[in-house]
């Protein structure tokens, strides 16, 4: 097959095709890459990046420049000795352009329509009004009517109007259009750190796989790394709380400001960056693109810290027209 290295051609039972690609709070890749790591699935095929990715830039470590990698796609097995359904685990460590995420998806499809694929399982998560010591809930969307009954059965929060971004909600729209059943299941993240890794949704997305395919899943080892983070997000509130403010501790209702906007205090990861910065250039000499700018600054949620440079694209196109 065209645009894609072939490892080995493992015969699966039933298998369901699980995909996933970093987004907010890192959810669906954490879970995935979890997933991988507690089954010790095999690799038995990869996406050729030269195809779908390009470099954006340069890394510098230990005050050396170098050109980085090309992000990985690989595919994963998983033979399930106790149940009717293999896996297969789609990881790719990052989103391709999206002009060429139609070529890349039905590459990934014919794979999962190649090995008898009976549904398709993407992650994403679902940033909500919630805090950081709550548990993570998880919601879902199917693309039909049975399946979706069936996981309402599961007591999991039915997604009634919304919308997916990104390859995590992306694909399992193109699979259905390609005769392939699916859900999406997305873990609960608070708006207030959707820029911060969040193995506890990761955890919880697991737990809702678990019930799906009828498997066990150990998920100890996120729960210990999601304890972990909420240590340190307490700690950083306790920090501002206590920290003198015109001579003054900052009070519970600034807390709460301060938690809606913790994000700002946080890094967006390089790719995203770069991601944008490109848009940014691209939309100087193509204004179209800035709708799609748009769309990455809002996914992330910093639109705020763009905004004038963004409405800059605007001014300098009715210059020009001047």
């Amino acid at each position: 097959m065209e645009g894609i290295k072939i490892l080995k051609r493992p015969r699966l039972k039933k298998p369901y095709l699980i995909v996933a690609w970093p987004g907010m709070g890192e959810v669906a890749f954490k879970a995935a890459s979890y997933l991988v790591e507690q089954l010790k699935a095999q690799e038995f095929a990869s996406i050729n990046p030269e195809d779908f990715f390009y470099l954006a830039g340069s890394v510098v470590k230990d005050g050396l420049l170098n050109v980085p990698l090309l992000p990985e796609s690989k595919f994963y097995f998983w033979k399930n000795k106790e149940g009717k359904n293999d896996l297969i685990i789609f990881l790719s460590n990052a989103q391709p352009d999206l002009a060429r995420a139609e070529s890349y998806s039905k590459i990934i499809i014919q794979v999962a329509k190649n090995l008898k694929t009976e549904k398709v399982i993407s992650f994403a998560s679902m940033p909500l009004a919630v805090d950081h010591t709550q548990d993570s809930g998880v919601w879902f969307a199917a693309t039909s009517p049975d399946l979706n009954n069936s996981l309402k059965k599961l007591h999991l929060n039915s997604l009634k109007e919304g919308q997916i971004s990104g390859m995590n909600g992306l694909f399992l729209g193109m699979a259905k259009r390609e005769g392939l059943e699916g859900v999406c299941l997305l873990g609960e993240i608070p708006l207030y750190t959707i820029q911060i890794e969040n193995p506890k949704a990761s955890a919880a997305v697991l737990s809702a796989l678990a019930m799906i395919i009828g498997i066990h899943i150990e998920t100890s080892g996120l729960i210990a790394q999601a304890q972990t983070m909420e240590e340190e997000i307490n700690k950083l509130l306790e920090f501002l709380k206590l920290a003198p403010a015109a001579a003054q501790p900052i009070g519970e209702e600034d807390i709460e400001k301060i938690k809606k906007t913790l994000n700002q205090l946080t890094k967006l990861p390089v790719s995203i960056k770069e991601r944008i910065e490109q848009l940014f250039s691209e939309a100087k000499t193509e204004i179209s693109k800035a709708r799609e700018l748009k769309v990455e600054l809002d996914k992330w949620s910093v639109y705020k810290e763009y905004e004038d440079r963004f409405l800059d694209l605007f001014k300098k196109t009715g210059e020009k027209n001047n």
